[in-house]
């Protein structure tokens, strides 16, 4: 374990005592979004990325820990484990270096090699492959050998045996096989054909060649799903000039009798055994990387996505556009709750439109609706030109904004939606869904799958297992960097809450609907099946805007309440005062007292002292209020209307490996290539964009028939 901190703590750049008591926290049950936020001392403040990485990290050095002992046991249990092979095993960087130091000696089904041993043949292998000086020709050597009575009736036999045994020795040797991997990973390349003559999607790859080394994550995706729906074939590709030498000068001894057959046998190991495992493998390792880049992208699209600023206050209207069934509506009020529903058909005609328009517009008056959100799926644009003749008619303060309704359909036709609106049927549900997603888009987001969200790219190619184990730890991570309402909260957000569980979130929801609101936080400790440690690692995170305690309005841990006690009396302050808001100059006596010195006297570290201060001064903070609000509108253009060299502001709706998709107010997203990013080299639009930006573009190029709209982030000259 000692071996495994050395290393978790080289590779982040962290301290070692740091990495260790994040190790011991962990073992513990304590979740990732407490040891971040309550327990900053023992790590130096490292943030939820950061302990994730590290959780996954130490996850797999222990995997190949455990990989290494079980390899080492079936070694030994064959009776062929030496103190160097052993080495060997521990000294291991990769579970691909362990299982090639243990391809030797695993079970293999029935190989030509397997039938050449039984057949007697291995000691004359052995003895060519030692290649020394004394060593006779091989067809001397081989006479020795012939024996019909096992099946070796001639010299040539005996010789193809020896070929076959020495090709799998190579084969096997774990060093040949790294070199020849490494080697394969720098030169190869990829090469995809057409295996059809029907165009398709994939045509870009159709003939296409690029160097494995330089392949990005998207094409790897988009050729293997190629491949796989037979429209592609694909081979990796390496100069076989090029490897045999590197292969020879491992193998191959010169100046012998058998030299000449060693090198044969290796050319024959490269050829039938080698080269085609490697090929997998060196798949498989693109893969495996392209997967864990595109997860990591999904993740990093769904952290801006739900943590976009939320819409509060404001009674809305949720517009979920349709031709067949009409435009669904509903109004909810500054909490969700439904106000009213109703059908309208502007796409059935003009008459039927401008019935609409009267329809909502009534709804607003009698509502006081002040913000429409308008899904953006089927019928979106022609509800959006409606909307824009609505907002003429009506108090000019109203305005909408285009909403991802990706999974809303989910949503609506799923139990957790029944047991909410058993009284709507599953239409009206989804456009309750994108009103309350303007209001507030991670209370609402949080209770759909987050692969059907739509911010990813392959998503259903990816591992599922460990696509889920990254969002849902991007979800988590959302939840209590927010914190959530103990009397409000759905039991889908209360089951993202660090320490809880779908169980016990539910337990809760039940509970306040028996008893009544909750009054304190430490009720929670009267709910079913939540004990001392969920309570230990949930609290913190939880607001009880009803208890009279302001403390548990805060995000001030009950384990620190003795202590934000002691720093406001010591500061000349009450409890009472931080409820009051009159505490404007606690921040300037925390300084003038010292925060080392105050945070000893009230017995806490600087990091909680500092925490503590900023929940006191700005109690139940949400970091979404800081970010930039969303971008409403009252007026709506076409693409026919777009010029090259517009200005416009947009939202960004996603970011993939080759660029973002930014909605600039019409209904077709604009692609900004990663090349009109910026004017400095970036790897990836990752490093400058994030899902909800809110950017400045210009207009480069528009095609009305494919409904592509070209833009860039470089002010034209």
């Amino acid at each position: 374990m000692e071996q495994i901190i050395k290393l978790l703590a080289g590779e982040l750049g962290q301290p070692q005592n740091y990495v260790n008591n994040v190790v011991t926290l962990l073992d513990e049950g304590n979740t990732i979004p407490f040891i971040a936020r309550y327990r900053k001392e023992m790590h130096g403040a490292m943030d939820d990325t950061v302990l994730r990485d590290l959780a996954d990290r130490l996850n797999y050095l222990r995997n190949l820990d455990k990989r290494r002992e079980e390899v080492k046991r079936s070694i030994e249990e064959q009776g062929k484990l030496t103190e160097e092979l052993s080495a060997a095993i521990d000294a291991a960087a990769t579970l691909a270096e362990v299982e090639d130091l243990y391809r030797p000696y695993k079970q293999k089904r029935r190989t030509r090699a397997t039938v050449a041993r039984e057949k007697g043949l291995e000691p004359l292998a052995q003895l060519l492959f030692t290649q020394s000086p004394a060593c006779p020709e091989p067809t001397t050597a081989a006479e020795d050998y012939v024996n019909p009575e096992k099946g070796v009736e001639t010299i040539a036999d005996a010789l193809q045996g020896a070929n076959d045994i020495i090709a799998e020795m190579i084969s096997d040797d774990a060093e040949v096989r790294k070199m020849l991997r490494e080697y394969m990973l720098r030169h190869s390349v990829l090469s995809s054909l057409a295996a059809t003559e029907e165009d398709s999607v994939y045509r870009l790859y159709y003939d296409f060649k690029q160097p494995v080394a330089r392949l990005q994550g998207h094409q790897i995706l988009a050729i293997n799903r190629g491949e796989r729906e037979e429209k592609l074939k694909v081979t990796v590709l390496t100069e076989r000039e090029q490897s045999l030498p590197l292969l020879y000068q491992m193998v191959v001894k010169p100046g012998s009798a058998a030299t000449e057959f060693v090198t044969a046998a290796a050319e024959d190991a490269y050829d039938r055994l080698i080269y085609p495992s490697l090929e997998r493998e060196v798949r498989n390792t693109l893969t495996e990387k392209a997967d864990e880049g595109a997860i990591k992208m999904f993740g990093a699209n769904l952290k801006p996505l739900l943590m976009q600023p939320p819409v509060k206050g404001k009674v809305a209207m949720g517009l979920d556009p349709g031709y067949r069934n009409g435009c669904k509506v509903a109004v909810v009020d500054p909490t969700g709750k439904v106000l009213d529903t109703a059908v309208v058909y502007p796409t059935f005609g003009e008459r039927q439109k401008q019935e609409a328009i009267a329809a909502l517009a009534k709804l607003i008056k009698k509502y006081g609706v002040e913000v429409i959100a308008i899904g953006n799926g089927t019928a979106s644009k022609e509800t959006e030109i409606m909307t824009a003749e609505l907002l003429k008619v009506v108090d000019p303060g109203v305005s909408y904004m285009v909403v991802s309704e990706a999974g809303a359909s989910v949503y609506s036709a799923s139990k957790l939606a029944a047991e909410e609106f058993p009284q709507y049927d599953v239409n009206l549900r989804s456009a309750v869904s994108i009103a309350r997603r303007l209001q507030d888009p991670l209370a609402e987001l949080v209770k759909i799958d987050p692969k059907a969200i739509g911010v990813g790219q392959y998503q259903h190619d990816m591992p599922q297992a460990r696509l889920d184990e990254t969002l849902s730890g991007v979800v988590e991570d959302c939840v209590n960097a927010v914190g959530a309402d103990l009397n409000t909260a759905s039991a889908p957000l209360l089951s993202h809450v660090a320490g809880l569980t779908a169980t016990t979130a539910k337990n809760i929801v039940k509970y306040r609907e028996e008893n009544g609101a909750f009054t304190t936080r430490k009720q929670l400790l009267k709910v079913p099946k939540l004990g001392p440690k969920a309570f230990e690692q949930c609290a913190g995170f939880l607001r009880v805007p009803e208890s009279a305690n302001p403390l548990d309005h805060t995000g001030v841990h009950p384990e620190s309440y003795d202590a934000a006690t002691a720093l406001l009396e010591t500061c000349g302050y009450t409890v009472a005062d931080a409820a009051t808001g009159e505490i404007g100059l606690l921040e300037a006596k925390v300084k003038l007292y010292g925060e080392e010195k105050l945070a000893q006297k009230v017995g806490v570290g600087v990091p909680t002292l500092r925490d503590v201060v900023k929940e006191l001064i700005k109690p139940g903070r949400d970091p979404r209020d800081e970010l930039p609000a969303p971008v409403l509108r009252s007026d709506i253009l076409d693409m026919k209307d777009l010029k090259p060299g517009m200005e416009l502001t947009g939202t960004v709706r996603n970011v993939i490996d080759f660029g973002a998709f930014v909605d600039i107010g019409v209904h077709q997203d604009g692609l900004v290539h990663i090349s009109q990013i910026s004017n400095k080299y970036i790897k990836h639009p990752g490093e400058i964009l994030s899902v909800g930006d809110v950017v400045t573009v210009w207009v480069l190029n528009v095609d009305e028939e494919k409904k592509r709209i070209g833009l860039t982030m470089k002010k034209p000259k």
